[in-house]
């Protein structure tokens, strides 16, 4: 099967001559004791098209979702998949959870979930005399919550130091979670009746959102001829490891970024505070979500340094769902994606230095 990863497209800051405009760093597989090991790019590329390809075996006709969905999973980012019933939300986050041999968990968002359903409890123990801790579903690498925002917000919170820090803490008692860990929540926008909308410091954790979108009628009548008569998730069979996942997110660390390129990342996102149709900018932490999405998004198109191009490939899914807009930009039916094109049209790209 062929790859469906997208290689972003050449742009104005590559050079005629084939030459990196973006000076790379020595290459390398230098690395701390007791640390993963990074591989080359061509292996991390035929690692994503393997896991591209066992997720569009269930997601069919949408590359450019699975291509977000893999770049949020090497920038060691959390994915918001927002989107109608029907579409393939939850399919998208099992099929990427399965094709991974790795420790995974689903968490059913209810209203009567508490946030010790989510972290764990403590249990006292007779025989002991002390207490034991019951670890929850979200000690997991990949941990599904299907429809988060169905959850009251003291639940939804409790995802709040997970998400950021990749650690839980009960009763005084702090333990890490496992790397790598992801978390991929979905939500429905349409159904509000009973649900709890996601803060803006909750949004802000996760790396991007996508919207998978009604697929085309070749796409569905595909579907409808391979998934009718089974569940295709019964089929799936991993294609790699966690180890072999955080040997490619040690790889993605290691991809340079040029200072006229990381001056960039802040132009645009600082442009987005000055914007008048805007309430909210994007905060700081959505530049280092912004920077680590492009460089996953360069090893995914065979570059060990980052282009401006990388940063406009990933700008949307990650800014967007960030910002709060007015109520005049509401009236007048603009989005947060509208926005985000606009700053990126208007902040200047920066040029590749001269070989």
């Amino acid at each position: 099967m062929t790859s469906r990863i997208q290689s972003a497209a050449p742009g104005s800051g590559e050079q005629a001559s084939g030459r990196p405009p973006y000076p790379a760093e020595p290459s390398g597989n230098g690395r701390a004791p007791g640390q993963p090991g990074r591989v080359p790019l061509d292996e991390l590329h035929e690692t994503a098209r393997r896991i591209a390809a066992n997720v569009e075996r269930v997601l069919v006709g949408k590359p450019d979702v699975i291509r977000i969905a893999l770049v949020t999973l090497l920038a060691e980012g959390h994915l918001l998949v927002e989107d109608v019933p029907g579409v393939g939300k939850t399919s998208l986050a099992k099929a990427l959870a399965r094709s991974i041999d790795c420790t995974v968990s689903r968490i059913q968002f209810t209203p009567d979930l508490l946030p010790s359903d989510v972290t764990g409890v403590s249990i006292y123990n007779r025989q002991s005399g002390g207490f034991e801790f019951r670890p929850g579903p979200v000690f997991a690498n990949i941990v599904v919550g299907d429809e988060i925002n169905r959850a009251s917000p003291k639940t939804q919170s409790a995802l709040l130091e997970c998400m950021e820090e990749h650690q839980v803490t009960v009763d005084t008692s702090t333990y890490h979670l496992d790397e790598p860990f992801m978390v991929i929540a979905t939500q429905n926008p349409i159904e509000m009746e009973g649900t709890y909308a996601l803060p803006e410091a909750q949004r802000d954790r996760f790396t991007a959102r996508v919207s998978i979108g009604y697929p085309d009628q070749q796409a569905e009548l595909a579907m409808v001829d391979e998934h009718a008569g089974h569940n295709p998730l019964d089929d799936l069979q991993p294609v790699s490891d966690g180890e072999t996942v955080h040997r490619l997110i040690e790889t993605v660390r290691g991809v340079h970024i040029a200072p006229e390129v990381r001056r960039y990342a802040v132009d645009v996102v600082a442009a987005t505070r000055q914007v008048p149709e805007i309430r909210l900018g994007a905060s700081p932490r959505a530049t280092l979500h912004l920077v680590r999405a492009a460089r996953a998004q360069a090893a995914l198109s065979g570059r060990d340094y980052v282009v401006p191009d990388d940063l406009h490939t990933v700008a949307v899914p990650v800014l967007a769902h960030r910002l709060v807009l007015t109520t005049e930009a509401h009236a007048a039916r603009r989005s947060a994606t509208d926005v985000v094109r606009a700053v990126l049209h208007r902040v200047p790209v920066p040029q590749g230095s001269r070989p």
